[in-house]
């Protein structure tokens, strides 16, 4: 399972010209999960990402968590980060989990962030959605749950 997270000041969801869901400052988690994934994946992501510290306290130095700012987290599967572009030009997404099991664990992520205390905004899985991000720093970090 992969997270990009990006820590933001904003963060929303459209479907079809309708904001769907909506942060102020907080992450922004991308998740793509994988062929193999399982709920040890969704553990370990989700007891990893919410202590992060990588807000600034207020000397400036990233040192304060998710939890610790009050912050949320908006939750949007994207299975495109399974894409493998190694050959040709078209990326291959043979890697990513078939979408009704992806759902199941997306889900289970999500749920398992808030029971970690995270307030938790979510898009829609499977849908078109223009997600606007207001990246805080830039600040973007890559979090693989078989490299925890």
């Amino acid at each position: 399972m992969i997270a990009l997270i990006q820590r933001v000041s904003r963060s929303s969801v459209r479907i079809d010209g309708e904001t769907v869901a909506e942060i102020g400052q907080g992450l922004t988690i991308l998740l793509g999960v994988l062929r193999g994934d399982d709920r040890s994946d969704v553990e370990k992501l989700a007891a990893k990402i919410p202590h992060l510290r990588i807000f600034s306290d207020e000397a400036g130095k990233m040192n304060r968590s998710l939890l610790d700012i009050g912050g949320e987290a908006l939750v949007v599967s994207q299975f495109t980060l399974a894409g493998n572009v190694k050959k040709g030009r078209r990326p291959s997404f043979d890697a990513a989990m078939p979408p009704k099991e992806a759902k199941e664990l997306y889900e289970d992520f999500c749920d398992a962030l808030r029971g970690a205390g995270a307030g938790v905004e979510t898009g829609r899985f499977g849908a078109m959605m223009e997600v606007e991000i207001v990246n805080d720093g830039p600040v973007t970090f890559i979090v693989d749950s078989k490299a925890l």
